[in-house]
Protein backbone atom coordinates (compact mmCIF):
# COMPACT_ATOMS: atom_id res chain seq x y z
CA UNK A 1 0.00 0.00 0.00
CA UNK A 2 2.97 2.09 0.87
CA UNK A 3 4.67 1.31 -2.16
CA UNK A 4 1.51 2.35 -4.53
CA UNK A 5 1.17 5.89 -2.89
CA UNK A 6 4.83 6.20 -3.50
CA UNK A 7 4.68 6.11 -6.82
CA UNK A 8 1.36 7.54 -7.40
CA UNK A 9 2.32 10.44 -5.51
CA UNK A 10 5.64 11.46 -7.00
CA UNK A 11 6.45 12.38 -4.09
CA UNK A 12 10.15 14.24 -3.89
CA UNK A 13 10.39 13.39 -0.27
CA UNK A 14 9.34 9.34 0.19
CA UNK A 15 10.33 8.81 3.20
CA UNK A 16 8.34 11.30 4.80
CA UNK A 17 5.14 10.57 3.14
CA UNK A 18 6.03 6.51 4.45
CA UNK A 19 6.22 8.06 7.87
CA UNK A 20 3.12 9.99 6.99
CA UNK A 21 0.93 6.96 5.91
CA UNK A 22 2.42 4.82 8.75
CA UNK A 23 0.71 7.36 10.82
CA UNK A 24 -2.44 7.23 8.88
CA UNK A 25 -2.83 3.37 8.67
CA UNK A 26 -1.99 3.71 12.95
CA UNK A 27 -5.33 4.65 13.36
CA UNK A 28 -6.94 2.45 11.00
CA UNK A 29 -5.62 -0.39 12.17
CA UNK A 30 -7.89 -0.77 15.32
CA UNK A 31 -10.64 -0.69 12.94
CA UNK A 32 -9.68 -3.68 10.90
CA UNK A 33 -12.82 -5.82 12.03
CA UNK A 34 -15.29 -3.39 11.66
CA UNK A 35 -14.14 -2.34 8.39
CA UNK A 36 -14.23 -5.99 7.29
CA UNK A 37 -17.96 -5.68 8.47
CA UNK A 38 -18.68 -2.54 6.20
CA UNK A 39 -16.75 -4.37 2.98
CA UNK A 40 -18.86 -7.50 3.14
CA UNK A 41 -21.89 -5.34 3.82
CA UNK A 42 -20.95 -3.81 0.24
CA UNK A 43 -20.27 -6.58 -1.25
CA UNK A 44 -23.73 -8.11 -0.98
CA UNK A 45 -25.18 -4.68 -1.81
CA UNK A 46 -22.94 -4.27 -4.80
CA UNK A 47 -24.26 -7.84 -6.10
CA UNK A 48 -27.85 -6.73 -5.13
CA UNK A 49 -27.60 -3.78 -7.31
CA UNK A 50 -25.88 -5.53 -10.14
CA UNK A 51 -28.69 -7.94 -10.04
CA UNK A 52 -31.73 -5.26 -11.15
CA UNK A 53 -30.52 -4.93 -14.29
CA UNK A 54 -30.43 -8.89 -15.20
CA UNK A 55 -33.96 -9.17 -13.26
CA UNK A 56 -35.01 -6.43 -15.64
CA UNK A 57 -33.33 -7.97 -18.99
CA UNK A 58 -35.48 -11.17 -17.94
CA UNK A 59 -38.81 -9.44 -16.90
CA UNK A 60 -38.28 -8.28 -20.55
CA UNK A 61 -37.74 -10.95 -22.70
CA UNK A 62 -38.92 -13.93 -20.57
CA UNK A 63 -41.79 -12.25 -19.07
CA UNK A 64 -43.52 -9.41 -21.25
CA UNK A 65 -42.28 -10.10 -24.96
CA UNK A 66 -42.76 -13.83 -24.58
CA UNK A 67 -46.46 -13.51 -22.70
CA UNK A 68 -45.26 -15.51 -19.63
CA UNK A 69 -47.23 -13.72 -16.63
CA UNK A 70 -46.05 -16.37 -14.23
CA UNK A 71 -42.82 -15.58 -15.21
CA UNK A 72 -43.87 -11.95 -15.08
CA UNK A 73 -44.88 -11.88 -11.54
CA UNK A 74 -41.96 -14.11 -10.44
CA UNK A 75 -39.50 -11.87 -11.57
CA UNK A 76 -41.50 -8.67 -10.19
CA UNK A 77 -41.52 -10.32 -6.70
CA UNK A 78 -37.77 -11.23 -6.95
CA UNK A 79 -37.13 -7.45 -7.90
CA UNK A 80 -39.06 -6.40 -5.01
CA UNK A 81 -37.71 -8.74 -2.33
CA UNK A 82 -34.00 -7.72 -3.84
CA UNK A 83 -35.05 -3.76 -3.76
CA UNK A 84 -36.17 -4.16 0.16
CA UNK A 85 -33.07 -6.25 1.24
CA UNK A 86 -30.51 -3.82 -0.85
CA UNK A 87 -32.11 -0.89 1.16
CA UNK A 88 -31.47 -2.59 4.71
CA UNK A 89 -28.41 -3.17 3.44
CA UNK A 90 -27.62 0.41 2.67
CA UNK A 91 -29.36 1.69 5.70
CA UNK A 92 -27.05 -0.52 8.14
CA UNK A 93 -23.93 0.08 5.93
CA UNK A 94 -24.63 3.92 6.18
CA UNK A 95 -24.94 3.77 10.10
CA UNK A 96 -21.82 1.67 10.73
CA UNK A 97 -19.71 3.71 8.37
CA UNK A 98 -20.69 6.92 9.97
CA UNK A 99 -19.76 5.80 13.13
CA UNK A 100 -16.35 4.43 11.66
CA UNK A 101 -15.50 7.27 10.20
CA UNK A 102 -16.68 9.52 12.81
CA UNK A 103 -14.04 7.64 15.43
CA UNK A 104 -11.63 7.62 12.98
CA UNK A 105 -11.91 11.43 12.80
CA UNK A 106 -11.83 11.83 16.06
CA UNK A 107 -8.80 9.98 16.51
CA UNK A 108 -7.09 11.57 14.04
CA UNK A 109 -7.54 15.12 15.39
CA UNK A 110 -7.46 14.20 19.37
CA UNK A 111 -4.05 12.88 18.17
CA UNK A 112 -2.54 15.95 16.70
CA UNK A 113 -4.12 18.18 19.34
CA UNK A 114 -2.33 16.42 22.35
CA UNK A 115 1.00 17.18 19.88
CA UNK A 116 0.08 20.59 20.09
CA UNK A 117 -0.25 20.75 23.49
CA UNK A 118 3.26 19.64 24.12
CA UNK A 119 4.75 22.60 21.52
CA UNK A 120 6.51 25.57 23.17
CA UNK A 121 5.18 29.10 23.45
CA UNK A 122 7.22 30.09 20.86
CA UNK A 123 5.86 27.97 18.26
CA UNK A 124 2.23 29.52 18.75
CA UNK A 125 4.25 32.74 18.53
CA UNK A 126 4.75 32.43 15.08
CA UNK A 127 2.23 30.51 13.66
CA UNK A 128 -1.48 31.77 12.92
CA UNK A 129 -3.75 30.50 14.85
CA UNK A 130 -6.68 30.10 11.86
CA UNK A 131 -4.04 28.05 10.25
CA UNK A 132 -4.06 26.02 13.07
CA UNK A 133 -7.24 25.39 13.11
CA UNK A 134 -7.98 24.89 9.34
CA UNK A 135 -5.48 22.19 9.86
CA UNK A 136 -7.23 21.10 12.75
CA UNK A 137 -10.26 20.76 11.29
CA UNK A 138 -10.48 20.84 7.13
CA UNK A 139 -7.24 18.98 6.73
CA UNK A 140 -7.54 15.91 9.14
CA UNK A 141 -11.27 16.03 8.01
CA UNK A 142 -9.91 15.60 4.24
CA UNK A 143 -7.48 12.61 5.13
CA UNK A 144 -10.27 11.16 6.71
CA UNK A 145 -12.10 11.15 4.01
CA UNK A 146 -9.74 9.29 1.55
CA UNK A 147 -8.44 7.25 4.40
CA UNK A 148 -12.27 5.64 5.22
CA UNK A 149 -14.95 6.88 2.39
CA UNK A 150 -12.32 6.41 -0.32
CA UNK A 151 -11.34 2.82 0.82
CA UNK A 152 -14.99 1.54 0.81
CA UNK A 153 -15.81 3.67 -2.89
CA UNK A 154 -12.84 1.99 -3.98
CA UNK A 155 -14.11 -1.11 -3.29
CA UNK A 156 -17.59 -0.96 -4.21
CA UNK A 157 -16.17 0.36 -7.37
CA UNK A 158 -14.06 -2.75 -7.87
CA UNK A 159 -16.82 -5.19 -7.60
CA UNK A 160 -18.89 -2.59 -9.73
CA UNK A 161 -16.58 -3.03 -12.29
CA UNK A 162 -15.93 -6.20 -12.54
CA UNK A 163 -19.33 -7.37 -12.18
CA UNK A 164 -20.67 -5.35 -14.53
CA UNK A 165 -17.67 -6.30 -17.27
CA UNK A 166 -18.93 -9.69 -16.58
CA UNK A 167 -22.14 -9.46 -17.62
CA UNK A 168 -21.73 -7.36 -20.37
CA UNK A 169 -19.27 -9.71 -21.71
CA UNK A 170 -22.18 -12.59 -21.18
CA UNK A 171 -24.62 -10.66 -22.89
CA UNK A 172 -22.50 -9.43 -25.90
CA UNK A 173 -18.32 -8.97 -25.85
CA UNK A 174 -18.50 -7.00 -29.39
CA UNK A 175 -20.33 -3.97 -27.76
CA UNK A 176 -17.98 -4.74 -24.57
CA UNK A 177 -14.91 -3.19 -27.01
CA UNK A 178 -16.69 0.07 -26.32
CA UNK A 179 -15.46 0.09 -22.89
CA UNK A 180 -11.98 -0.77 -23.61
CA UNK A 181 -11.41 2.22 -25.45
CA UNK A 182 -13.48 4.46 -23.03
CA UNK A 183 -10.98 3.56 -20.16
CA UNK A 184 -7.35 4.74 -21.72
CA UNK A 185 -8.80 8.05 -22.81
CA UNK A 186 -10.02 8.78 -19.19
CA UNK A 187 -6.89 7.42 -17.67
CA UNK A 188 -4.95 9.98 -19.33
CA UNK A 189 -7.51 12.74 -19.08
CA UNK A 190 -7.56 12.80 -15.69
CA UNK A 191 -3.41 12.10 -15.24
CA UNK A 192 -3.13 15.25 -17.13
CA UNK A 193 -5.63 17.36 -14.34
CA UNK A 194 -3.91 15.71 -11.84
CA UNK A 195 -1.13 18.38 -11.09
CA UNK A 196 -3.72 21.11 -12.08
CA UNK A 197 -6.31 19.61 -9.09
CA UNK A 198 -3.46 19.70 -6.52
CA UNK A 199 -1.94 23.19 -6.90
CA UNK A 200 -5.28 24.91 -7.01
CA UNK A 201 -6.47 22.79 -3.69
CA UNK A 202 -3.45 23.82 -1.74
CA UNK A 203 -3.98 27.36 -2.70
CA UNK A 204 -7.55 27.20 -1.46
CA UNK A 205 -6.76 25.46 2.14
CA UNK A 206 -4.36 28.85 2.12
CA UNK A 207 -6.61 31.22 1.63
CA UNK A 208 -9.44 29.42 4.31
CA UNK A 209 -6.30 29.34 6.34
CA UNK A 210 -6.42 33.10 5.61
CA UNK A 211 -9.97 34.07 6.32
CA UNK A 212 -10.06 31.59 9.26
CA UNK A 213 -7.03 33.83 11.03
CA UNK A 214 -8.59 37.14 10.25
CA UNK A 215 -11.31 36.31 12.29
CA UNK A 216 -9.52 34.85 15.39
CA UNK A 217 -7.19 37.86 15.13
CA UNK A 218 -10.34 40.57 15.03
CA UNK A 219 -13.12 38.71 16.75
CA UNK A 220 -11.62 39.36 20.25
CA UNK A 221 -10.26 42.63 19.43
CA UNK A 222 -13.43 44.34 18.55
CA UNK A 223 -13.40 46.66 21.53
CA UNK A 224 -10.51 48.33 20.21
CA UNK A 225 -11.42 47.84 16.60
CA UNK A 226 -14.88 49.96 17.18
CA UNK A 227 -12.65 52.55 19.58
CA UNK A 228 -10.06 52.85 16.84
CA UNK A 229 -13.07 53.74 14.18
CA UNK A 230 -11.38 51.22 12.01
CA UNK A 231 -14.53 49.09 11.24
CA UNK A 232 -14.66 49.77 7.69
CA UNK A 233 -11.46 48.83 6.96
CA UNK A 234 -11.43 45.34 8.51
CA UNK A 235 -15.24 44.99 6.55
CA UNK A 236 -12.75 45.49 3.35
CA UNK A 237 -10.11 43.65 4.78
CA UNK A 238 -12.33 40.72 5.26
CA UNK A 239 -14.14 41.53 2.01
CA UNK A 240 -10.76 41.22 0.24
CA UNK A 241 -10.32 37.76 2.11
CA UNK A 242 -13.54 36.28 0.89
CA UNK A 243 -13.67 37.49 -2.49
CA UNK A 244 -9.64 35.61 -2.27
CA UNK A 245 -11.01 32.87 -1.52
CA UNK A 246 -14.27 32.59 -3.57
CA UNK A 247 -12.19 33.33 -6.82
CA UNK A 248 -9.79 29.97 -6.05
CA UNK A 249 -12.96 28.24 -5.23
CA UNK A 250 -14.68 28.71 -8.69
CA UNK A 251 -11.50 27.85 -9.68
CA UNK A 252 -11.01 24.51 -8.10
CA UNK A 253 -14.87 24.50 -9.03
CA UNK A 254 -14.34 24.78 -12.92
CA UNK A 255 -11.23 22.64 -12.97
CA UNK A 256 -13.06 19.87 -11.20
CA UNK A 257 -15.73 20.21 -13.58
CA UNK A 258 -13.70 19.70 -16.69
CA UNK A 259 -11.88 16.79 -14.95
CA UNK A 260 -15.61 15.12 -14.42
CA UNK A 261 -17.17 16.28 -17.18
CA UNK A 262 -14.85 15.05 -20.19
CA UNK A 263 -15.65 11.38 -18.70
CA UNK A 264 -19.02 11.90 -18.44
CA UNK A 265 -19.31 13.41 -22.03
CA UNK A 266 -17.52 10.51 -23.15
CA UNK A 267 -19.42 7.95 -21.30
CA UNK A 268 -23.05 9.56 -22.98
CA UNK A 269 -21.52 8.99 -26.27
CA UNK A 270 -20.23 5.09 -25.60
CA UNK A 271 -24.06 4.73 -24.68
CA UNK A 272 -25.76 6.42 -27.96
CA UNK A 273 -23.09 3.66 -29.56
CA UNK A 274 -24.26 1.23 -27.88
CA UNK A 275 -27.78 1.88 -28.44
CA UNK A 276 -27.24 2.72 -32.46
CA UNK A 277 -25.28 -0.53 -32.95
CA UNK A 278 -27.52 -2.71 -30.39
CA UNK A 279 -30.71 -1.36 -31.57
CA UNK A 280 -29.55 -2.50 -35.43
CA UNK A 281 -29.43 -5.86 -33.85
CA UNK A 282 -32.72 -5.77 -32.63
CA UNK A 283 -34.60 -4.04 -35.51
CA UNK A 284 -32.72 -7.06 -37.52
CA UNK A 285 -34.01 -9.99 -34.80
CA UNK A 286 -30.44 -10.89 -34.08
CA UNK A 287 -31.03 -9.44 -30.19
CA UNK A 288 -33.14 -8.93 -27.47
CA UNK A 289 -34.48 -5.73 -26.29
CA UNK A 290 -33.89 -6.36 -22.69
CA UNK A 291 -30.45 -7.29 -23.42
CA UNK A 292 -29.95 -4.12 -25.39
CA UNK A 293 -31.47 -2.48 -21.91
CA UNK A 294 -29.57 -4.08 -19.64
CA UNK A 295 -26.33 -3.94 -21.48
CA UNK A 296 -27.07 -0.41 -21.86
CA UNK A 297 -27.14 -0.39 -17.73
CA UNK A 298 -24.29 -2.24 -17.42
CA UNK A 299 -22.62 0.03 -19.31
CA UNK A 300 -22.98 3.22 -17.50
CA UNK A 301 -22.62 0.72 -14.37
CA UNK A 302 -19.07 0.13 -15.46
CA UNK A 303 -17.87 3.24 -16.55
CA UNK A 304 -19.06 4.90 -12.93
CA UNK A 305 -16.86 2.78 -10.61
CA UNK A 306 -14.32 3.84 -13.82
CA UNK A 307 -14.91 7.40 -12.84
CA UNK A 308 -14.94 6.94 -9.15
CA UNK A 309 -11.70 4.89 -9.03
CA UNK A 310 -9.32 7.75 -11.33
CA UNK A 311 -11.73 9.82 -9.08
CA UNK A 312 -9.44 8.81 -6.29
CA UNK A 313 -6.60 9.82 -8.51
CA UNK A 314 -8.07 13.33 -7.74
CA UNK A 315 -8.81 12.77 -4.41
CA UNK A 316 -5.65 11.71 -3.61
CA UNK A 317 -4.05 14.93 -4.39
CA UNK A 318 -6.17 16.81 -2.52
CA UNK A 319 -5.88 14.28 0.59
CA UNK A 320 -1.82 14.55 0.03
CA UNK A 321 -1.82 18.49 0.27
CA UNK A 322 -3.89 17.98 3.48
CA UNK A 323 -1.76 15.45 4.70
CA UNK A 324 1.43 17.36 4.18
CA UNK A 325 -0.11 20.37 6.00
CA UNK A 326 -0.73 17.69 8.97
CA UNK A 327 2.55 16.26 8.93
CA UNK A 328 4.19 19.67 9.24
CA UNK A 329 2.65 20.07 12.25
CA UNK A 330 2.78 16.57 13.80
CA UNK A 331 7.01 17.09 12.60
CA UNK A 332 7.28 20.13 14.43
CA UNK A 333 9.79 19.20 16.95
CA UNK A 334 8.85 18.74 21.06
CA UNK A 335 11.42 21.11 22.67
CA UNK A 336 10.79 19.70 26.20
CA UNK A 337 9.84 15.84 27.08
CA UNK A 338 9.22 13.78 30.17
CA UNK A 339 11.81 11.94 31.39
CA UNK A 340 11.83 8.69 30.83
CA UNK A 341 12.22 7.90 34.41
CA UNK A 342 11.10 10.76 36.42
CA UNK A 343 11.81 11.52 40.20
CA UNK A 344 9.35 12.27 42.26
CA UNK A 345 9.30 15.85 43.63
CA UNK A 346 11.51 16.89 46.38
CA UNK A 347 9.60 17.43 49.80
CA UNK A 348 11.86 20.58 50.41
CA UNK A 349 10.68 24.02 51.06
CA UNK A 350 11.52 24.71 47.03
CA UNK A 351 14.91 26.16 46.85
CA UNK A 352 15.75 27.28 43.51
CA UNK A 353 19.72 27.64 41.97
CA UNK A 354 20.71 28.67 38.72
CA UNK A 355 23.98 26.83 37.53
CA UNK A 356 25.72 28.50 34.39
CA UNK A 357 22.27 28.43 32.33
CA UNK A 358 22.51 30.24 29.12
CA UNK A 359 19.21 30.53 26.54
CA UNK A 360 18.06 31.92 23.60
CA UNK A 361 14.64 31.21 21.80
CA UNK A 362 16.44 30.95 18.36
CA UNK A 363 19.97 30.04 17.97
CA UNK A 364 20.08 33.00 15.04
CA UNK A 365 19.34 35.33 17.86
CA UNK A 366 21.48 36.99 20.53
CA UNK A 367 21.03 35.21 24.16
CA UNK A 368 18.55 36.18 27.01
CA UNK A 369 20.16 34.54 29.47
CA UNK A 370 24.52 34.17 29.52
CA UNK A 371 25.66 31.97 32.36
CA UNK A 372 22.90 33.09 35.48
CA UNK A 373 24.12 31.83 38.29
CA UNK A 374 21.83 32.68 41.24
CA UNK A 375 20.88 31.24 44.53
CA UNK A 376 16.84 31.06 45.66
CA UNK A 377 16.73 29.98 49.40
CA UNK A 378 13.26 28.32 49.76
CA UNK A 379 10.88 29.43 52.00
CA UNK A 380 11.23 33.46 50.59
CA UNK A 381 10.08 35.94 49.20
CA UNK A 382 12.00 37.45 46.09
CA UNK A 383 11.91 40.34 44.19
CA UNK A 384 13.26 40.17 40.38
CA UNK A 385 13.33 43.73 38.58
CA UNK A 386 15.00 44.86 35.42
CA UNK A 387 13.59 46.70 31.93
CA UNK A 388 11.14 45.27 29.46
CA UNK A 389 12.49 42.32 26.95
CA UNK A 390 15.54 41.44 29.78
CA UNK A 391 13.99 37.86 29.80
CA UNK A 392 12.13 38.04 33.19
CA UNK A 393 9.14 35.63 31.45
CA UNK A 394 11.37 33.95 30.16
CA UNK A 395 13.46 32.87 33.61
CA UNK A 396 9.87 31.76 34.85
CA UNK A 397 9.07 29.92 31.30
CA UNK A 398 12.37 27.82 32.19
CA UNK A 399 11.48 26.90 35.37
CA UNK A 400 8.13 25.64 34.44
CA UNK A 401 10.02 23.87 31.55
CA UNK A 402 8.69 25.28 28.90
CA UNK A 403 12.15 25.37 27.68
CA UNK A 404 15.27 24.13 28.45
CA UNK A 405 18.20 25.96 28.55
CA UNK A 406 20.64 26.04 26.06
CA UNK A 407 24.08 25.49 28.95
CA UNK A 408 23.64 24.74 32.11
CA UNK A 409 20.97 23.89 34.85
CA UNK A 410 18.45 24.57 37.14
CA UNK A 411 17.37 22.80 40.13
CA UNK A 412 14.51 22.62 42.62
CA UNK A 413 15.78 21.40 45.99
CA UNK A 414 18.83 19.97 44.71
CA UNK A 415 17.24 17.78 41.61
CA UNK A 416 17.46 19.10 37.71
CA UNK A 417 14.16 19.85 36.31
CA UNK A 418 14.81 18.24 33.87
CA UNK A 419 14.69 15.18 35.85
CA UNK A 420 11.15 15.66 37.23
CA UNK A 421 7.89 14.48 36.28
CA UNK A 422 6.91 17.50 34.01
CA UNK A 423 2.74 17.53 35.43
CA UNK A 424 3.88 17.34 38.61
CA UNK A 425 6.85 20.10 38.38
CA UNK A 426 3.91 22.57 36.62
CA UNK A 427 1.20 21.63 39.34
CA UNK A 428 3.85 22.68 41.99
CA UNK A 429 5.21 26.20 39.90
CA UNK A 430 2.19 28.44 40.25
CA UNK A 431 2.24 31.39 38.00
CA UNK A 432 -0.24 34.52 37.77
CA UNK A 433 0.83 36.74 35.01
CA UNK A 434 -0.91 40.00 33.18
CA UNK A 435 -2.16 37.99 30.52
CA UNK A 436 -5.54 36.20 32.48
CA UNK A 437 -6.94 33.39 30.42
CA UNK A 438 -10.43 32.86 31.43
CA UNK A 439 -12.71 30.03 29.84
CA UNK A 440 -16.28 30.19 28.91
CA UNK A 441 -17.63 28.62 31.72
CA UNK A 442 -18.90 29.61 35.41
CA UNK A 443 -16.88 31.68 37.73
CA UNK A 444 -16.77 28.23 39.90
CA UNK A 445 -15.28 26.22 36.90
CA UNK A 446 -12.21 28.92 36.35
CA UNK A 447 -11.76 29.51 39.92
CA UNK A 448 -11.02 25.27 40.30
CA UNK A 449 -9.58 24.86 36.68
CA UNK A 450 -5.77 23.38 37.94
CA UNK A 451 -7.66 22.05 40.80
CA UNK A 452 -11.26 19.91 39.61
CA UNK A 453 -11.54 18.45 43.04
CA UNK A 454 -11.53 21.74 45.32
CA UNK A 455 -14.65 21.52 47.38
CA UNK A 456 -16.80 24.63 47.34
CA UNK A 457 -15.80 26.14 51.01
CA UNK A 458 -12.06 26.24 49.81
CA UNK A 459 -13.37 28.04 46.63
CA UNK A 460 -15.39 30.75 48.95
CA UNK A 461 -12.03 31.14 51.07
CA UNK A 462 -9.28 31.62 48.01
CA UNK A 463 -12.56 34.31 46.87
CA UNK A 464 -12.31 35.89 50.06
CA UNK A 465 -8.46 35.75 50.03
CA UNK A 466 -8.28 37.27 46.74
CA UNK A 467 -10.99 40.30 47.35
CA UNK A 468 -13.35 38.53 45.40
CA UNK A 469 -16.57 39.31 47.39
CA UNK A 470 -17.91 42.35 45.42
CA UNK A 471 -17.82 40.78 42.27
CA UNK A 472 -19.62 37.53 43.55
CA UNK A 473 -21.93 39.63 45.35
CA UNK A 474 -22.56 41.52 41.82
CA UNK A 475 -23.02 38.25 39.77
CA UNK A 476 -27.04 37.12 39.52
CA UNK A 477 -25.75 33.53 40.33
CA UNK A 478 -22.85 33.75 42.70
CA UNK A 479 -19.95 31.45 42.07
CA UNK A 480 -21.89 29.72 39.74
CA UNK A 481 -22.64 32.68 37.38
CA UNK A 482 -21.06 32.25 33.53
CA UNK A 483 -18.40 34.23 32.55
CA UNK A 484 -18.47 34.15 28.85
CA UNK A 485 -15.93 33.86 26.54
CA UNK A 486 -12.34 35.00 27.91
CA UNK A 487 -14.52 36.99 30.67
CA UNK A 488 -14.69 40.41 28.46
CA UNK A 489 -17.58 41.69 30.46
CA UNK A 490 -15.01 41.68 33.52
CA UNK A 491 -12.33 45.00 34.46
CA UNK A 492 -8.68 43.85 34.66
CA UNK A 493 -8.70 43.80 38.19
CA UNK A 494 -11.18 41.73 38.49
CA UNK A 495 -9.78 39.14 36.17
CA UNK A 496 -6.44 39.19 37.73
CA UNK A 497 -8.57 39.12 41.19
CA UNK A 498 -9.30 35.80 40.04
CA UNK A 499 -6.02 34.06 38.45
CA UNK A 500 -4.79 35.33 41.95
CA UNK A 501 -7.60 33.01 43.98
CA UNK A 502 -6.94 29.99 41.47
CA UNK A 503 -2.81 29.93 41.98
CA UNK A 504 -3.63 29.67 45.63
CA UNK A 505 -6.23 27.21 45.12
CA UNK A 506 -3.61 25.12 43.03
CA UNK A 507 -1.95 25.12 46.67
CA UNK A 508 1.79 25.41 44.90
CA UNK A 509 5.31 25.27 46.16
CA UNK A 510 6.55 28.03 44.06
CA UNK A 511 4.19 31.10 43.61
CA UNK A 512 5.20 33.75 40.84
CA UNK A 513 3.57 36.71 40.89
CA UNK A 514 4.89 38.30 37.18
CA UNK A 515 3.04 41.82 37.04
CA UNK A 516 -0.23 40.27 38.36
CA UNK A 517 -1.63 43.35 40.13
CA UNK A 518 -0.42 45.48 37.89
CA UNK A 519 -4.46 46.16 37.32
CA UNK A 520 -5.62 46.66 40.54
CA UNK A 521 -4.99 49.67 43.12
CA UNK A 522 -2.04 49.31 45.64
CA UNK A 523 -4.08 49.41 48.31
CA UNK A 524 -6.02 46.11 47.45
CA UNK A 525 -2.70 44.71 46.34
CA UNK A 526 -1.07 45.63 49.78
CA UNK A 527 -3.98 43.18 50.92
CA UNK A 528 -4.05 40.79 48.39
CA UNK A 529 0.39 40.21 48.93
CA UNK A 530 -0.44 39.81 52.87
CA UNK A 531 -2.85 37.40 52.28
CA UNK A 532 -0.73 35.30 49.98
CA UNK A 533 2.47 36.34 52.82
CA UNK A 534 0.19 34.80 55.98
CA UNK A 535 -1.08 31.60 53.56
CA UNK A 536 2.05 31.06 51.70
CA UNK A 537 4.20 31.63 54.61
CA UNK A 538 7.33 29.37 54.90
CA UNK A 539 6.92 28.74 50.60
CA UNK A 540 8.94 30.66 47.54
CA UNK A 541 7.26 33.56 46.72
CA UNK A 542 8.69 35.57 43.44
CA UNK A 543 7.03 38.67 42.60
CA UNK A 544 7.99 40.57 39.00
CA UNK A 545 6.83 43.89 38.74
CA UNK A 546 7.84 47.27 37.56
CA UNK A 547 5.92 48.83 40.50
CA UNK A 548 8.02 49.59 43.69
CA UNK A 549 5.46 48.62 46.10
CA UNK A 550 4.33 45.20 44.84
CA UNK A 551 8.66 44.56 45.28
CA UNK A 552 8.83 46.18 48.57
CA UNK A 553 9.33 43.84 52.11
CA UNK A 554 10.80 41.13 49.68
CA UNK A 555 13.98 38.85 51.32
CA UNK A 556 15.89 38.91 48.95
CA UNK A 557 16.24 41.73 45.36
CA UNK A 558 17.47 40.45 42.22
CA UNK A 559 17.87 42.13 38.97
CA UNK A 560 17.92 40.78 35.70
CA UNK A 561 20.21 43.03 33.04
CA UNK A 562 22.51 42.31 30.28
CA UNK A 563 21.58 38.18 30.59
CA UNK A 564 22.75 38.39 34.03
CA UNK A 565 20.63 37.75 37.40
CA UNK A 566 22.54 39.97 39.86
CA UNK A 567 21.46 40.30 44.19
CA UNK A 568 20.75 43.73 45.13
CA UNK A 569 20.79 45.13 48.66
CA UNK A 570 17.47 44.85 50.20
CA UNK A 571 15.59 48.14 51.13
CA UNK A 572 12.23 47.78 53.12
CA UNK A 573 9.89 50.52 52.39
CA UNK A 574 7.10 51.69 54.56
CA UNK A 575 4.13 50.64 53.04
Amino acid sequence: MTRFFLKLVETSDPELLRRAMEWLYGFVRPHLRAILLLLGLSFGASLLVLAQPWLTKTLIDDGLLAKDFGKLVQVAMAMIAVGILGTVLSGINRYLHTRLSGRILFALRDDLYRHLQQLSPAFYGRRRIGDLLSRLDGDVAEIQRFAVDSLFSAVSSVIGLIGAVTLMLLLSWQLSLLLALLIPIEVLWLRWMRRKVEREVRSLRERSADVSSFLVETLPAMKFIQAAGQQQRESRRLEHLGQGYMSQLLKLQVTEFFTHAVPGTLTSLSRACAFLIGGYWVVQGTWQLGALIAFSTYLGMAVGPVQSLLGLYVALQRMTVSLGRVMELQQEPVPVRQPDSPRSMPDGPGELRLEAVHFAHDQRNEAVLRGVDAGIPGGLKVAISGASGVGKSTLIDLLQRFYDPDEGRILLDGIDLRELDLQALRRRIAVVSQDIVLFRGSLADNLAYAAPDASREALEQVARLARLDSLIESLPQGLDSQLGERGQQLSGGQKQRIAIARALLQDPLILVLDEATSAVDEATEREVIAAIDQLFAGRTRILISHRPSTLAQADLELRLENGLLRQLEVEHHDR
